[in-house]
């Protein structure tokens, strides 16, 4: 009955929707709970009968029924969330949202675009990494328990408004639409997410990823949000550590990838090129940068393992288990100290002269991967739906229907 975190290992995009989904399609789930990032996720989900949805907010469980929980680590977009509301069919009952989240506003996103266009360093345009550093600076940032109370949520917007200087976007409007939505959400304290943990299995669901961290990715290409399990080891005492990794690495935009292949034809159904976040780009599997991911996320319990069927079609594609760095043969990428983004500064000039040392096609894609990692693969991914997905036991893989992981509950 142990609850389940989903982490990505590389920088976004390895599937963790699709993985939650699988979880929420064969398990009793009680909630999923969201612990990083905010609307700039994107987790898309593919049912069997073909719906399809990106998530960014609503956890990637909701299409099964399984509620989700916002948490006060994530950064809550009310005007987002309702557009994403209105494409899933207003599926609020099924969300709660922790009182003391903050709230993003049309003004941060501003701001956060405006930023961008002046420093290319990589975002999503969707603000949450200007509503964190706001509120390092305001202690008064507006949170969602605020939408309670309209007069105090005035002055809040008001305070981020002024301190941006933006006017195109009215605070009357802005204020009547955050008043909605606590209308819409059931706002809860931070003691509901010990009587989920309490009432049920929970999947924590986790959003980019951990070579975007905010301490321990290449700094300044990295996210202003803690994409390891560190902000569920503050949610939750016992959890099973559940890593993402793709069968080749992939990133948007800006940043170290050493393994990068533009010669690879991988095209990308649900991702492309993105005006903030540049253009998706793709490589073989980076077992060094993967290994580091696992280490200073503190370990993992299992794998999971998607895009095999794109390695079985791909004969191009291989595994690169070290680089070549300034004359030197890296086979590992030494964690530095927690929280010294010069350390990560030089690490990222290091890892931009960095090319691979060889690579090597694997037979057995999960068998190598996990050995790699240090891990076991409990769960092969070959398609998007949760159909194309094989749960491992015992060592013996095989179909959807054999006999379930411990964490597992059917």
């Amino acid at each position: 009955m142990d609850h389940v975190a989903v982490v990505d290992l590389g920088y976004g995009d390895a599937g963790k929707g699709t993985v939650v989904d699988a979880l929420c399609a064969r398990n009793r789930v009680r909630a999923v709970l969201r612990f990083n990032g905010g609307a700039q996720a994107g987790h898309n989900v593919v049912t069997d009968d073909g719906r399809h949805h990106t998530f960014a907010q609503f956890g990637a469980g909701t299409l099964r029924g399984v509620p989700t929980h916002l948490t006060r680590f994530t950064v809550v977009d009310p005007l987002a969330l309702s557009a994403e509301a209105f494409a899933l069919q207003n599926p609020f009952h099924l969300l709660t949202v922790d009182g003391d989240a903050l709230l993003a506003t049309p003004w941060h996103r501003a701001a956060n675009r405006r930023k961008e266009r002046v420093n290319r360093h990589g975002s999503c345009g969707m603000g949450v990494g200007e509503t964190m550093a706001y509120a390092l600076e305001h202690p008064e940032a507006p949170r969602v328990s605020d939408v309670l109370s309209p007069a105090r949520l005035r002055r809040r917007l008001a305070a981020v408004q002024e301190a941006y200087g933006y006017t195109d976007t009215p605070l009357d409007d802005v204020l009547d639409a955050f008043v909605a939505f606590g209308r819409a959400v059931t706002i809860t304290h931070e003691s509901y997410t010990m009587r989920l943990l309490a009432e049920g299995p929970c999947v924590f669901e986790g959003a980019q990823g951990v070579l975007l961290d905010e301490w321990r990715g290449w700094h300044p290409h990295t996210t202003w949000s803690t994409t390891t399990f560190d902000n569920v080891a503050e949610l939750c005492p016992s959890f099973r550590r559940l890593g993402v990794v793709r069968t080749y690495t992939t990133r948007h935009g800006s940043g170290p990838f050493v393994t990068e292949d533009p010669a690879l034809d991988l095209p990308e159904q649900h991702n492309g090129h993105d005006e903030w976040q540049g253009r998706f780009r793709t490589g073989h599997f980076d077992a060094v940068a993967h290994r580091y991911a696992v280490e200073v996320a503190g370990g993992v319990d299992e794998l999971a393992v998607t895009h095999l069927d794109v390695a079985a079609r791909e004969t191009g594609l291989g595994i690169c288990t070290s680089y070549r760095v300034d004359g030197a043969l890296w086979d590992r990428i030494e964690p530095g100290p927690h929280r010294d983004l010069a350390h990560q500064e030089r690490l990222t000039a290091r890892l931009h002269r960095a090319t691979p040392a060889g690579l090597h096609r694997p037979g057995d894609w999960p068998a190598e991967i996990g050995a790699l990692l240090g891990a076991p693969v409990t769960l092969e991914s070959y398609g998007p739906r949760a159909a194309d997905k094989r749960f491992v036991a015992d060592g013996v893989r095989g179909p959807s229907h054999i006999r379930l992981p411990a964490y597992c509950l059917v």
